[in-house]
């Protein structure tokens, strides 16, 4: 190897080196390196042939140079030329090959430093058919809960090595079967599917070439693994403790299309089974619908039960969102929570700590939901022999007590 180091006064010093010999002569490559502030350099990468002028650099690093004034990328062959060795060895070195001496690992991990050799993930993983991609499909990404479970989704699967790429469907049936139907197509290994507007008669929609994950209450025994809540479960235990802490007229907020399997319908079965104990009752009355989940929904719907007259004392909303827009509107009614009525919500969103009153809430185990989506994936993903069948797995919940839902002093 040639090395040229020429210190020129009053600067950072300059060294090139000619990383071998190319069977072109006439695209002679060059490995310059430079530091701190060269103020003018002329390179000559052959006899008589000026190829680049640099001036005023303040960094660090390696650049290949060709006499069509334009930076190259180093190559494998350019790694195995410098190295003196086989492509086939540079190779075995890069993937950690046991069966490589000493000597010959060092000369290469030599020429790749001074190369500043990259290995070309992409392509690596494209020739073996993966691209370490999946894609998140949810309602909307700008909902606290969607965008907490994105946050911990993607935070599970870098562990994994995996990146994620957000889609947001709008909950509507059209757009989750286009996440479906087009992932392959943008070069995703598999696809985890929130399905809000895609109902039981679609299950077999999702027999896709490609592994799916589906989260969501909308199918149920699908073809294709399933993360789901316990919403039945974890709704009876915030209305049992609504009773616990006093409450006997007990009022529900959310959607009241109950014939179809989704989030308000199967909230209010927990909440209805709740209400079956002694001395408390069920009044339809105290059913409020509200047209959407979201924090202005839950206002509306609060503001309509209370303009009803008709009394009550505790509130279960669907979720925090819906939870949260109704402690605003009863607080604007300078109804007093949770001295008046008791309020909880469902899906522990990280705001529901700091609302006031803190929000009491059912935490469904987010953390537990994302590990276990984006491991059931990649164990997809990663099968080379018979597939196993696909399984249906309901999270674990606690209740978390908050102001909302206190005992008057």
């Amino acid at each position: 190897m040639l090395r040229l180091v020429r210190d020129i006064p009053g600067r950072a010093s300059i060294s090139l080196a000619m990383v071998g010999v190319v069977s072109d002569v006439s695209q002679p490559v060059w490995v310059i390196r430079w530091v701190i502030d060269v103020s003018v350099v002329w390179v000559m990468c052959s006899p008589g042939l000026l190829v680049k002028r640099l001036s005023r650099c303040a960094c660090t690093g390696t650049q290949l140079i060709t006499d069509k004034w334009r930076s190259t990328i180093a190559t494998m062959q350019d790694v195995a030329r410098a190295a003196g060795v086989s492509m086939m060895t540079v190779s075995n070195v890069i993937n950690g090959h046991p069966n490589v001496r000493v000597e010959t690992k060092a000369k290469v991990l030599q020429a790749i430093a001074e190369l500043d050799y990259r290995v070309n993930v992409a392509a690596r993983n494209l020739r073996a058919g993966r691209t370490r991609t999946i894609g998140l499909a949810v309602a909307e990404v700008d909902s606290s809960y969607y965008a907490q479970l994105g946050a911990r989704i993607i935070a599970e699967a870098a562990l994994l090595n995996f990146r994620v790429v957000i889609e947001q469907t709008g909950a509507s049936r059209e757009k989750e079967l286009d996440a479906l139907f087009l992932s392959s197509n943008r070069l995703y290994d598999g696809l985890i599917l929130s399905t809000v507007g895609l109902g039981a008669a679609d299950a077999d929609l999702l027999r896709v070439d490609y592994p799916v994950v589906i989260l969501g209450e909308r199918i149920f025994n699908s073809p294709v693994d399933h993360i789901a809540m316990p919403n039945v479960d974890g709704a009876r235990a915030a209305t049992e403790h609504l009773i616990a802490q006093g409450c006997r007229r007990i009022g529900f907020i959310g959607g009241l299309d109950l014939d179809e399997p989704n989030v308000s319908s199967l909230r209010h079965s927990g909440y209805r089974q709740a209400l079956a104990a002694p001395g408390v009752e069920y009044d339809p009355d105290l059913l409020v619908e509200s047209r959407g989940l979201s924090l202005a929904r839950g206002a509306a719907a609060a503001r309509a039960l209370l303009a009803s007259k008709v009394p009550f004392d505790g509130l279960f909303c669907v979720t925090d969102s819906v939870a949260l827009g109704a402690l605003r509107s009863l607080a604007d009614a300078e109804v007093n929570v949770p001295g008046q009525v008791k309020v909880i919500g469902f899906d522990d969103i990280e705001e529901s700590a700091y609302s006031f009153p803190s929000l009491s809430s059912i935490n469904p185990d987010h953390d537990w939901m994302a590990k276990t989506a984006v491991e059931r994936l990649v164990g997809r993903i990663s099968q080379t022999e018979g597939a196993e069948d696909p399984v249906e797995l309901v999270s674990g919940f606690q209740l978390v007590g908050r102001e909302s839902t206190a005992q008057s002093q």
